[in-house]
């Protein structure tokens, strides 16, 4: 699983997103962002930010590292901010750190990025459906005059209808994903031929060894059991199933060849 470390030290509230993360210190000396287990999206959020950003990391993009942060009561006790007392009183216990990038700022359009790299990303949050990368929301840094990708938790939609059970698989797989709004497609508008080689390529390294491997870094104690599906175990295994159904389906895949950017209704690899 991911590194697990804990907080010594709340820092600052970053109130620029709705579930109010905070910059945190940490016993390895590590400056974090923490994503609060109280912030009222659920655990499963956090699942999808582990689950999507291991993956991204596997396919080489750059995406900061995570790490479980173990969070105490005491630490609301210096926190002036009734806000801030109230959301880690709710949140003691296993939390999300994500690396702090200093000195990084959010992509804004200015930032050169090829076609290959915008193509990737595109990739990655189709598979995912992601629905949270639009110019309200980038949710992009540039760091050292680098791309990273970060906040995956709007991705892995499908778990949000678990609460009767773990469902099936294949509305998912064959769900169409509308890339209009996401903020890289116009760098990738045109460029078919590009996305058809990064889908054969990353497409191609996906498989249910990998996804086994990224999903084992979930921690056990965010992983709720659901009516049929109570060990963390199983639930690896369900979200598995449905990456791996996906993937052997290209409806999700969007058409970059013209000016549109919804899904192409495609079936098989280009």
């Amino acid at each position: 699983m991911i590194e697990k470390v804990a907080v010594t030290r709340y820092v600052t509230p970053l109130r620029e997103g709705g579930s109010l993360p905070g910059v945190v210190e940490a016993d390895d000396l590590g400056t974090y962002v923490c994503k609060f287990r109280g912030a009222g999206q659920g655990l499963r959020v956090l699942v999808a930010e582990v689950v999507v950003g291991e993956l991204a990391r596997r396919l080489g993009l750059r995406t900061p590292v995570l790490v479980e942060l173990d969070l105490d009561s005491e630490i609301a006790r210096y926190e002036a901010d009734e806000e801030v007392q109230d959301l880690i009183n709710a949140s003691v216990g296993s939390n999300l750190g994500i690396d702090f990038l200093p000195g990084a700022f959010g992509f804004d359009g200015t930032s050169a990025v090829s076609t290959q790299e915008a193509a990737r990303v595109l990739w990655l949050d189709a598979l995912c459906a992601n629905v949270d990368r639009s110019w309200r929301n980038p949710n992009l840094l540039v760091w050292n005059g680098d791309l990273w990708v970060i906040d995956h938790g709007a991705s892995l939609y499908f778990h949000h209808a678990w609460a009767g059970g773990v469902t099936d698989p294949t509305r998912f797989a064959t769900q169409a994903w509308d890339a209009s709004d996401h903020v890289l497609l116009p760098a990738v508008q045109g460029h078919a031929d590009v996305l058809a080689d990064v889908d054969r390529d990353l497409g191609g390294r996906v498989d249910e060894r990998l996804l086994t491997d990224v999903l084992a870094q979930v921690p056990d104690a965010w992983l709720e059991p659901v009516p049929g599906t109570e060990t963390p175990a199983d639930l690896r295994a369900a979200y598995v199933r449905f990456l791996l159904a996906r993937l052997g389906s290209r409806q999700w895949l969007p058409d970059v060849a013209g000016d549109g950017g919804t899904g192409a209704g495609r079936t098989g690899r280009p």
